[in-house]
């Protein structure tokens, strides 16, 4: 993922305008993008894409903790700079939304925020992607990293 912290780097001094797509990132799908060494892995082109401008992260605080808490892992050796440009992505270039209650129940009470903050963006069409699908509703915006891309190279 070496072309990705760069560019994390890069940005962290640039301006930038919002996209069309608003997408709540689940921590796994960093995670993974993080881990990987392929380039061509769908959860890499994700960030990728987020790099690249082609939708604009939402986010809050618990949303930035959890990416903050697992990415500080130690299983992980993730470099300290890594984490903090990317947190910095976020804030600077996110889209911060507070949670929208719901009475959903999922497995992981710790993946409700990450699903309320995109059902608090709904109106604009937002999404949540994710690898753990079985960990949230069935809904056409709750998608894969490979579902999220499609739907960014179908309609750009």
């Amino acid at each position: 993922m070496t072309k990705s912290t760069l560019k994390l780097k890069q940005y962290a001094q640039e301006s930038r305008e919002i996209v069309n797509y608003l997408v709540v990132i689940d921590t796994n799908v960093i995670v993974s993008a993080l881990l990987s060494r392929h380039s061509d892995a769908s959860t890499v082109q994700v960030i990728e894409a987020l790099l690249d401008d082609q939708f604009t992260p939402i986010y809050n605080d618990e949303i930035l903790s959890e990416y903050d808490d697992v990415l500080h892992r130690k299983k992980f050796h993730f470099p300290e700079s890594t984490i903090q440009a990317l947190l910095q992505y976020f804030k600077k270039y996110g889209i911060y939304a507070d949670r929208l209650a719901t009475d959903e129940m999922l497995p992981d009470p710790k993946d409700l925020a990450f699903y309320e903050v995109c059902m608090a963006k709904r109106e604009e069409d937002s999404m949540l992607v994710t690898g753990n699908m079985k960990h949230f509703p069935s809904k056409p915006f709750i998608v894969t990293p490979n579902e999220l891309l499609d739907i960014i190279r179908t309609n750009p």
